[in-house]
């Protein structure tokens, strides 16, 4: 949710100001964020709240190989088949403190509950844990982008908290541009990495051969599209 969408509503962070003043998110576009990829295999990450939102969390936890914990008293239908199938562990109770979140990594917040969401951010943030609150961004000391992801390839999209809206747009446009193609071009890729470590003895080396193939004529997205045609360059008096 856009910050601005706030005003004039009830509060939901923690400066607890009763009708939202926007106070909490004034410089929140200034903020330079640091944008990495976390590796989650086998690492605990805790989402608080059992409703779509959570579920939506959940997936894209799931997706990344994390060990999900979900904590609320009731959860939609597919959270309950994921903890039946042994995907997730289902703690069936209401967030109980701090103790909740001994050796996770992550946690994220997806309640209705503003006391709840803002005891999440206090109690993560005193243990320097990573923690977002869904559509709180004061709560939050990382967001999550707009993800395109095609088997090893993984685009993120963010707008700061700004307008998530937008970044699904964006998301929407790079999927059809940048699609199975690219995937494919980075899975050939991977598998003569090993080759050219062995092989070529500088990082110049290996920097200017796997350069070299990516920017080839012919274009090799193009001939991983089937379309050997638009993968040659243009040539003679109509080529521009």
């Amino acid at each position: 949710m856009p910050a601005q969408a706030y005003a004039g509503k009830e509060c939901v962070c923690q400066l607890r100001r009763g009708i939202c003043d926007q106070s909490c998110v004034q410089g929140m576009l200034d903020t330079p964020f640091y944008i990495a990829c976390l590796r989650l295999t086998g690492r605990r990450c805790v989402v608080v709240g059992g409703g779509e939102i959570g579920l939506e969390k959940v997936e894209g936890l799931l997706a990344c190989d994390g060990a999900v914990t979900l904590i609320a008293p009731d959860a939609v239908g597919e959270l309950q088949e994921y903890a039946r199938e042994g995907s997730i562990s289902w703690e069936q109770r209401s967030y109980a403190g701090a103790s909740d979140l001994d050796r996770a990594f992550m946690v994220i917040a997806a309640t209705n509950d503003t006391d709840v969401n803002i005891a999440v951010y206090d109690d993560a943030e005193r243990r320097a844990m990573l923690v977002n609150v869904v559509d709180v961004p004061p709560l939050c000391n990382f967001i999550l982008p707009a993800i395109v992801r095609t088997g090893p390839l993984a685009i993120a999209i963010s707008t700061a908290g700004a307008s998530p809206a937008l970044a699904k747009r964006i998301k929407r446009e790079i999927e059809g541009q940048f699609g199975e193609p690219y995937a494919r071009l980075a899975v050939l890729l991977n598998d003569v990495r090993g080759w050219a470590k062995a092989t070529l003895p500088t990082y110049q080396d290996r920097k200017e051969f796997f350069e070299g193939i990516v920017n080839s004529e012919p274009d090799p997205i193009e001939l991983l599209r089937g379309d050997p045609a638009r993968a040659e360059p243009a040539s003679g008096p109509c080529a521009s």
